[in-house]
C-alpha cells in the first residue's frame, strides 16, 4: 500500500510538473503594482505543515499540491501573485494560485482526495482556487476571482468586499456547507 501511494504521488508530481512547469520569463510592464506577479513558478508538492506554509506564502509557488491530509491549529494565509507559466488570449501572463487537495494519474483522473483543516484560511492572492478535496474551516477572501473547483469547504466563506464576493465561483461541483457572505 505504501509503495502504491508513493508511485501515485510520483505520477502526480511528474504530471503536474509536465503540465504546469514554467520557464522563467521577463515581467511585463505592470499596469497596477498589485497585479504584478512575484515570480514564475512550478508546482510545490507538499506532505507536511512546514512545506505547505512555505508554499502558500509570498515566497511560495503558484500551485500547492498536498499528498496527504494536513491539519493546522492556526490561521493560514495564501498570499502573493504568481505567473502560472501560461498566457491568456491577449498574450498576457496568467496570474493564478491553486491549492490542489488531490492526486491524479497520467491521464489527469483524480485518484485520491485530501483534507486540509485549519480554523481559518485567508485568501489574499487573486485568481486563487481550492481544488479537488476538502477544506475544513472558514475561508476569508480578500482578493477577486476566488473559486472552489470540484472541492468542498466545510465551513463558511466570508468576503472582505463586494468585488471579492461578486467574482467568487463554485465550479465543477464545488460546495460550501456554511454561509457565503460579506463580512468586513
Amino acid at each position: 500500500m505504501k509503495i502504491k501511494a508513493t508511485i501515485l504521488s510520483l505520477i502526480f508530481a511528474v504530471s503536474l510538473l509536465a503540465g504546469c512547469g514554467a520557464k522563467e520569463t521577463a515581467k511585463a510592464p505592470a499596469k497596477e503594482p498589485a497585479k504584478t506577479a512575484d515570480a514564475v513558478t512550478s508546482a510545490s508538492i507538499v506532505d507536511n505543515n512546514a512545506a505547505f506554509e512555505k508554499a502558500i506564502s509570498k515566497e511560495g509557488t503558484w500551485i500547492i499540491a498536498t499528498t496527504k491530509d494536513l491539519t493546522f491549529d492556526k490561521e493560514l494565509v495564501l498570499d502573493g501573485n504568481f505567473k502560472n507559466g501560461k498566457k491568456d488570449a491577449n498574450g498576457n501572463d496568467i496570474i493564478q494560485r491553486k491549492i490542489a487537495l488531490y492526486a491524479q494519474d497520467d491521464k489527469r483522473n483524480v485518484t485520491a482526495r485530501y483534507t486540509l483543516k485549519a480554523p481559518k484560511l485567508t485568501v489574499k492572492s487573486e485568481n486563487a482556487r481550492i481544488q479537488g478535496g476538502t477544506f475544513v474551516g472558514d475561508v476569508y477572501v480578500e482578493a477577486k476571482n476566488f473559486s472552489i473547483v470540484d472541492a468542498k469547504v466545510q465551513g463558511n466563506v466570508y468576503f472582505a468586499n463586494e468585488e471579492a464576493k461578486s467574482t467568487f465561483k463554485l465550479e465543477n461541483g464545488g460546495t460550501v456547507t456554511g454561509v457565503t457572505e460579506l463580512k468586513k
